[in-house]
């Protein structure tokens, strides 16, 4: 098989934390501006820097750069104080242990992630539950570096290409999502669109978004592998 950088989405593609994130943005909200959350988000498939832009202009407050470096801090900071209460509250999804272990087995298989996550705050998410093995941090696309999911993909790409000397052109750039949003930036790179049904969208939504294949979820490790080669 030809070399594939696969990218993988975190939230409710390998670990749910529903009960937690808008949780951990209330108390950030809170210390950063001392305003109480009125107002919450559609977060599925957004970047952290859209969905802190989208909190602070609900609350009338002005997104400055410090203002948002400030709640990107104290966002880290407080899923490092919730490691524990994480691995409690939330789970690592079906098959999704199974899947990186798998893919971690063939040759010329590169995992990382593209997620609206900071990098730090999906490591740690990812921790918790041990899925954070196969996963190179360093190549990533990250929720930081812009307000749009498929910028994030070539973005990793870049990073992967780089560190590894070559070029993954399109056709063997595999994004893994839960959501249309994701789906939506892979083909906007030409990249192969996997919609795992996992989260809040069913697979005929992840279909008509354009997914390449759609899964359930990661429970059929020989399907997950299959979808990758291609």
């Amino acid at each position: 098989m030809t070399a594939r950088l696969v990218l993988w989405d975190v939230d409710l593609t390998l670990i749910d934390a529903r009960s937690i994130g808008v949780d951990w943005y209330r108390r950030v909200l809170a210390e950063v501006t001392g305003v109480a959350m009125r107002h919450v988000p559609d977060m599925a498939g957004k970047t952290e820097l859209a969905i802190t832009g989208e909190v602070l202009a609900a609350h009338d407050i002005d997104a400055a750069e410090d203002t948002v470096r400030a709640m990107f801090d104290a966002l880290v900071s407080v899923v490092l104080a919730d490691r524990d209460v994480l691995s409690l509250r939330g789970a690592a999804m079906p098959g999704a242990a199974r899947a990186l272990d798998a893919l971690a087995e063939v040759p010329g298989v590169v995992q990382t992630l593209v997620t609206g996550n900071l990098p730090e705050v999906a490591f740690h998410k990812l921790d918790a539950f041990g899925l954070h093995r196969h996963v190179d941090f360093g190549i990533g696309g990250f929720g930081a570096e812009s307000r749009h999911r498929h910028d994030l993909i070539s973005t990793a790409v870049a990073k992967a290409g780089a560190k590894h000397g070559t070029e993954f052109p399109p056709e063997s750039v595999v994004v893994v999502g839960d959501t249309p949003r994701d789906v939506a930036g892979a083909l906007h790179h030409g990249a192969v669109a996997i919609g795992v049904a996992s989260g809040r969208s069913d697979e005929r939504s992840l279909r008509e978004a354009g997914a390449h294949v759609v899964l359930p979820d990661l429970t059929d490790t020989e399907a997950v592998l299959t979808a990758v080669r291609g």
